[in-house]
């Protein structure tokens, strides 16, 4: 980021000077400024590589208890003004939403934390990407049973943001990101399988090393050789870490302040109840150093902290932005996220569930005979009823050890029973946004041959 760019401090100042123009009771606006380089690889050659720098702006107008967002990729003076004025003239168009509204001075953040979200490493060049997509495809071909990468890609990217509103707050925060994937094939003909494995941080340093990305990806294909269809039954079904992190992203979804406002979460009348086995807590902490999900300040400007939503099993909050703190009479929590041309709404940063005390392979040992779930795909999930429905692919347990790949299952229960028979490992990678070791859950229903 050279000092002949523009500022970003000054884009946002005068796009909220636009919006106080053309009419606007308040407004806040984001500049945002971001490079990327990307490369894939396939059968040894260079197949795709794509650059991409830029700066976009939105703006969020309020007149009254209405609202409206707009964005663009074009900072001209003239492209401000015209933006600030279709804004305001949408708002007024706006069905009124008694609880928008921007935060009081009182409310806002003034103390901004580094949490070392940036790497100051050079770019790293175009040539260096294509080597570390080429060394993870080649030692995914050097797995036996493996018959072609379907793609190996290495990236980067940076970006700087600045968010500013009338109520006086103006927070700034940089970031990076590097990534190695590949995706490996096993087999032949209709005998194909396929996996993969991904991995991507803060700063370059932090990598796994593409050979063992690519050597992962490929045992992982090879291991799914020869899947069959289980029986149908009533079954304990292990949730591998990889994809354990989506039964807590249904917790989520289920504590998120509009699903609460609407009246459409199954743990709507929860609150202050055991949801999890005793023992367990969910916590949520935004403050962790070098992690994608990390944020000092909210989109409205609010602070971010560390809070428990699950506390020994028992649920202690909803997951609220402004609007929804206000609808539902409780104090926000520094949980809003905002697109360029979206308006705030409630999400989760950082969220780490308890580990446990064994290991994937104890509790594979212990569950008897049952499914360990690798992969899912499609879902039904009826957030009123937490009735819980799953496409899923893996390996079938017997007498405690791996018995054969399997595919083409069907995984059904409901999340509130779900959430209290969870039984966790201690697998868990400590370095993603969402902490989640692989869990145990006890009498699902196996929908196979």
């Amino acid at each position: 980021m050279t000092s002949q760019r523009p500022d970003l401090d000054q884009i946002a100042a005068a796009l909220l000077d636009a919006a106080k123009a053309a009419g606007a009771g308040e407004a806040d606006a984001v500049a945002r400024r971001g490079a990327s380089v990307s490369v894939d690889v396939r059968a040894g050659a260079l197949e795709h590589a794509e650059r991409a720098e830029g700066v976009e702006i939105g703006l969020r107008v309020l007149l009254g208890r209405r609202q409206a967002c707009v964005s663009a990729s074009d900072i001209r003076p003239e492209t401000m003004r015209a933006m600030a004025e279709r804004a305001v003239a949408m708002a007024r168009e706006a069905p009124e939403d008694e609880w928008i509204g921007l935060a009081e001075p009182g409310q806002l953040a003034t103390e901004i934390p580094d949490l070392d979200l940036y790497d100051d490493s050079a770019e790293p060049a175009p040539a260096a990407l294509e080597a570390a997509a080429l060394a993870a495809e080649a030692a995914a071909l050097d797995v036996a049973g493996v018959t072609q990468v379907q793609a190996a890609s290495a990236g980067y990217g940076a970006s700087e943001m600045v968010l500013a509103a009338t109520n006086g707050f103006r927070g700034g925060l940089r970031r990076t990101s590097s990534s190695w994937s590949c995706t490996a094939i096993a087999g032949e003909g209709t005998g194909m399988e396929r996996d993969h494995d991904y991995d991507g941080r803060i700063h370059a340093a932090d990598l796994r090393s593409p050979e063992e990305i690519g050597r992962r990806a490929g045992e992982r294909a090879v291991a799914r050789l020869g899947a069959r269809q289980p029986k149908t039954g009533a079954y304990p079904v292990l949730f591998d870490e990889r994809i354990s992190g989506s039964i807590i992203g249904h917790l989520l979804g289920a504590v998120n302040g509009q699903a609460i406002s609407r009246g459409a979460s199954f743990l709507r009348g929860d609150l202050g109840t055991q949801v999890l086995p005793k023992g367990l807590s969910v916590i949520e902490d935004p403050h962790r150093p070098r992690v994608a999900g990390s944020r000092p300040f909210d989109a409205e400007g609010l602070p971010t902290a560390r809070r428990e939503i699950v506390a020994d099993g028992v649920l202690q909050g909803w997951t609220l932005d402004l609007a929804c703190a206000r609808k539902l009479g409780m104090t926000p929590t520094g949980n809003a996220a905002r697109g360029l041309s979206s308006p705030p709404s409630p999400s989760n940063w950082n969220v780490a569930l308890t580990q446990g005390t064994r290991s994937r392979e104890e509790l594979i040992r212990e569950m008897g005979t049952g499914l360990l779930v690798t992969s899912m795909i499609g879902s039904t999930i009826n957030p009123n009823t937490g009735d819980y429905s799953r496409g899923a692919a893996g390996l079938w347990i017997e007498n405690g050890e791996i018995a054969y790949p399997v595919n083409e299952v069907t995984i059904a229960g409901n999340l509130r029973d779900m959430f209290l028979s969870m039984i966790p490992a201690n697998d868990a990678r400590p370095w993603l946004s969402h902490v989640v070791p692989s869990l145990l859950i006890e009498g699902m229903t196996l929908a196979g041959s």
